[in-house]
Order: C-alpha cells, then sequence, then structure tokens
C-alpha cells in the first residue's frame, strides 16, 4: 500500500483526503518515482476549486492533489533508456504528485535528473514556478536594457522571476507589502507598495517591461507609464489581461529554460526561499498556508 494525498469532489481543501491505495508499478516505458518532497503551488488549490478550471487540464476523480515533485526512481520499465534505479529525479505530474509513490511516462515533457549540489526539497519547488517565471521573462522580451516592473515579486514564481531577470541583467523592481522589502532586497529587487497610485509612484523610474504574477495591477500601472503590450506578460488568465499583452505558463517551458536554473541554484547565484515545511499528514496547514499567498517563497511537503 502506498499514501496518496487525493480529492474526490470539486470544492475547498476539506475535500483532501490522505488515504492509502494499492501500489502502482512502472509499465514498459515508464518510471516510478518514491517521491521524498511535493512543493506546492497557487494551481494546486485553485484547480479542485473549479470544475471548470479542472476541465482544462484534464482532471479525473479521484485526482492527487499537487503537481511539483522530486524524488528517487524506484523502478523503470523495460523499454526506459536514460533513466534506473536510484537516480534522483525532480519535475510536474498532471495525474498528481503528493504520494509516495507516482508513476510516470518516459516521455513526460518535465521530468528532469536532480544535480547532486540540488536537494529534493529544492528540487521539488523548481518546475512549475521556475519555468513559468522563465516563459514569463521571454515572452515579455526582458533583456539586459530593461527596467522590469513585477507584480507579485515575493511569491512563489516571483522569486525566480526576480533573480532570472536580474541574472540576464535587468533592474527590477517589484510589488509587495512594506514589511517585504528587505526579502525583495536579498533577491536583487526594489520593492515598491502596491495599490491605488501604483503608477504615480512609478513615474520617476523609467519602467520597461511588466510582468503580473498576483493581478492585473502592474500590467495596468505599466500601461499608463507607456509600456508597449508587447513589453508584458502575466500569469493571471482571467479575466482576461490587457490586448496584446503575452499569458505565460510553465507548460512552455525548455529544458534549457531548466538548466538554466539548476546551473545558477548550483553557482550560487539564484537561491530558492523555502517558507515552510510540512509533513504529509500536515497538508491541511500547508494548504491554509500555501492559500493566504502571503508566503515569502515556497511551501514544501515532505514524505
Amino acid at each position: 500500500m502506498t499514501k496518496a494525498l487525493q480529492y474526490d469532489q470539486f470544492g475547498g481543501s476539506e475535500n483532501l483526503i490522505l488515504r492509502e491505495l494499492p501500489e502502482t508499478h512502472a509499465g514498459e516505458n515508464e518510471i516510478r518515482v518514491h517521491v521524498t518532497a511535493v512543493g506546492l503551488n497557487p494551481m494546486d488549490w485553485l484547480i479542485p476549486s473549479n470544475p471548470q478550471l479542472a476541465a482544462n487540464f484534464n482532471v479525473q476523480l479521484p485526482q492527487t492533489f499537487a503537481y511539483d515533485f522530486a524524488g528517487v526512481v524506484d523502478e523503470v520499465g523495460s523499454s526506459v533508456i536514460g533513466f534506473k534505479v536510484g537516480n534522483r529525479v525532480f519535475g510536474s505530474s498532471m495525474t498528481g504528485a503528493a504520494a509516495e509513490h507516482i508513476v510516470l511516462p518516459l516521455s513526460s515533457p518535465q521530468l528532469f535528473h536532480t544535480p547532486d549540489a540540488i536537494s529534493d526539497k529544492i528540487a521539488s519547488t523548481l518546475t512549475i514556478a521556475g519555468l513559468t517565471a522563465a516563459v514569463a521573462l521571454r515572452n515579455a522580451h526582458v533583456n539586459a536594457k530593461d527596467t522590469l516592473l513585477i507584480g507579485g515579486a515575493a511569491g512563489g514564481v516571483g522569486v525566480f522571476a526576480t533573480q532570472l531577470a536580474r541574472l540576464i541583467g535587468a533592474k527590477v523592481i517589484g510589488t509587495a507589502s512594506d514589511s517585504t522589502r528587505s526579502f525583495l532586497q536579498s533577491l536583487g529587487a526594489e520593492q515598491i507598495s502596491y495599490g491605488d497610485g501604483l503608477s504615480d509612484r512609478l513615474r520617476d523610474e523609467h519602467i520597461t517591461a511588466a510582468i503580473d504574477l498576483f493581478s492585473h495591477e502592474a500590467l495596468h500601472s505599466a500601461l499608463a507609464l507607456g509600456v508597449s503590450p508587447d513589453k508584458m506578460a502575466t500569469i493571471i488568465m482571467f479575466p482576461e489581461p490587457p490586448a496584446g499583452v503575452s499569458k505565460a505558463t510553465g507548460g512552455a517551458g525548455t529544458v534549457e529554460d531548466m538548466k538554466i536554473i539548476t546551473d545558477a541554484i548550483v553557482a550560487g547565484k539564484l537561491t530558492v526561499p523555502i517558507a515552510a515545511e510540512f509533513l504529509i499528514d500536515e497538508f491541511a496547514d500547508a494548504v491554509k498556508l500555501q492559500m493566504s499567498r502571503h508566503t515569502h517563497g515556497k511551501i514544501v511537503l515532505t514524505l
């Protein structure tokens, strides 16, 4: 038997159940991963709370909760090449990750070997947030000459977007609460308060690009300052963003994007703040904290 955190119906976090299930095994072209850590993302609870959104992700009930994971390969199918038992791996599984064992097809586009210098806890946070940040920067055509406004810079995607933009050479100004100022400074960004009058507060900052990770506030402020929509991107799909603004999802990320991220972590040029760690049995507290949207960094479940 194996533990799995699942939901049988759509709605709130009260529908999550930690249950014992029969073990699944790797097929011919599959690997099985013994999961050691699960990195949480807002989509983990947004999808099960919205049946229409869940349909877009082909959710089939019962569904295993969360998507990002890290662990160790403990079974490989007879036709598998490139992975063997004992390999440390991380990635994202759209059939769910919060389980002691998950089975993945070898064709999975978001399955990576974990570098020796990166812990499973850190690796479990990288795929959705890291690749989403990389895609957002690319879609907004951010370059070394830009002064980039990031809305929601202290969140899970924001910590990656901020640091990746700084690695490109861009100046970063991030919206966040005043209490987050020192945290953003540690990532290389200048903090600015969100809320009414944001465009006025940015008037002398010469913003040339914008990425919004929390709402459309940064986009509307950048537009008011004359920034072109083709220098903007957002991960907030609803309501529809302003015309011409690119939408960014981690699914469009590439192996090359992930290599940039992991190489930067290994080199000490990118840090992944872990806001909190919980055991899988403490899932209710972990999800409640994730839903607050006020953590500085990532939340991890360990198994």
